[in-house]
């Protein structure tokens, strides 16, 4: 479960921001949040978002948001992939250049810095890691084990020195590491087998996954189900959408992968080839086995432009697959950026879970939720405001039409 991410000079992010799906203290939709239970007491220890939406204008830097997820993780795990035979792993884990903010001269010798908390059943894990033109500055990983809640850190590093911590103390490592491999990545090449780095990197290749990234057509990527569960569920999820679908097979020759799908009108059953469908049923069925793998793993599901090519009720249902407890048993998220504003409302959303990126002045990306947001006489939005309404209208800052905010004065800094 991804808890909370921060970045600061990526793309057109100057300033630090933080996308954070830990739920606030507020009443809406309490039912529909995911719960973590303390070990001991059984009580409620942390709620987190099943949902978070990223709206804003073209040009205002939603997807780089999402893209600062993605660079971190392919930093992280492309030294792995390259060392192992899972072509998945390879495509997934595709280099992607660090870029730092380019409309400042400060910002442009300055490094690239993340940090990201997630957990696993095991722990949370704090991992930070600072880049500069591929090369590390500085890297740390701390860990809170969920049984007993002991904090504890496992390595620093500060250019070529590394200290290591805790369990990692033991470890033995070279002399001469890369000032360009994250030592986080060593670490899965040099102990992959260790229980707290296994763990650590179970959360990196099957915890999060990304649609839309790195390769323009890798949203047409169909990752087709092998297992009868995966399948049995994306069937009931076509016939939820009615899209007129009895079933598919997949045919694999070699590197070629053919989808055909089943239609039954009056007893007489049709096949047509995946790409003989409507481009809106390709980009649905393209969606499903990921959303599908996301629900049964309880991972994270990262998505750019989830809307696109979409019916508006087809969005409502992806989006209540996760917010219904019933639907999404384990602890699955969705985390997506959109334009679409029919499902911009307090029925669906919580405040917390609705996130808005614009430009101000200098080119550099904001990101704030509709949840902090205050207007310019310190007022809250309303829990049951009209929100697509108040955001066509340019109430919450980041107005649709252009690019940049209309009055930074109006969003908390």
């Amino acid at each position: 479960m991804l808890s909370q991410f921060t970045v600061r000079n990526y793309k057109s992010i100057r300033d630090e921001i933080t996308l954070d799906l830990q739920a606030a203290a507020i009443s809406e939709h309490e039912d529909k949040i995911i719960k973590i239970l303390d070990e001991k007491s059984r009580d409620i220890a942390e709620t987190f978002l099943p949902v978070s939406v990223i709206y804003g204008p073209n040009g205002g830097g939603k997807s780089n948001v999402l893209e600062a997820i993605h660079t971190l993780e392919a930093k992280v795990l492309r030294p792995v992939c390259a060392t192992c035979d899972n072509k998945e792993c390879g495509y997934k884990a595709k280099k992607i250049p660090v870029k730092p903010f380019l409309f400042s001269e400060k910002t442009k010798g300055e490094p690239t810095e993340f940090e990201i908390f997630f957990q696993t059943k095991l722990a949370e894990y704090r991992y930070v890691l600072y880049v500069k033109e591929d090369v590390v500055v500085y890297e740390s990983l701390d860990r809170i084990k969920l049984d007993t809640g002991r904090r504890s850190g496992l390595f620093e590093r500060e250019g070529s020195d590394i200290s290591l911590k805790g369990i990692f103390s033991r470890f033995k490592i070279s002399d001469d590491i890369s000032e360009n491999l994250p030592f986080i990545s060593y670490l899965g090449i040099t102990y992959k087998k260790n229980e707290v780095v296994s763990d650590v990197f179970s959360w990196f290749e099957y915890g999060i996954d990304f649609l839309n990234y790195g390769n323009p057509l890798q949203e047409m990527r169909t990752a087709i189900a092998k297992s009868d569960d995966l399948k049995e569920l994306i069937l009931k999820m076509i016939k939820e959408m009615n899209l007129d679908i009895d079933d598919f097979r997949v045919e694999e020759k070699e590197d070629d992968l053919r989808i055909y799908m089943k239609h039954s009108i009056d007893g007489y059953v049709a096949e047509l080839s995946l790409d003989e469908e409507s481009s809106g049923t390709q980009k649905i069925f393209g969606l499903l086995p990921f959303i599908a793998k996301s629900l049964v793993l309880g991972s994270t599901l990262v998505i750019d432009e989830l809307d696109a090519k979409m019916h508006p009720v087809l969005l409502r249902y992806i989006i209540e697959l996760y917010t219904n407890p019933i639907s999404n048993k384990n602890a699955a998220q969705l985390i997506f950026t959109s334009h679409d504003l029919s499902t911009m409302n307090n029925e669906i959303f919580r405040r917390d879970e609705i996130w808005f990126v614009a430009k101000g002045n200098q080119q550099n990306s904001k990101l704030y939720s509709l949840v902090e947001f205050k207007n310019g006489k310190g007022e809250s939005v309303r829990k049951d405001a009209k929100f697509d309404k108040q955001y066509l209208e340019g109430k919450y800052g980041a107005d649709p039409y252009l690019r940049k905010i209309i009055d930074w004065s109006d969003v908390n800094a």
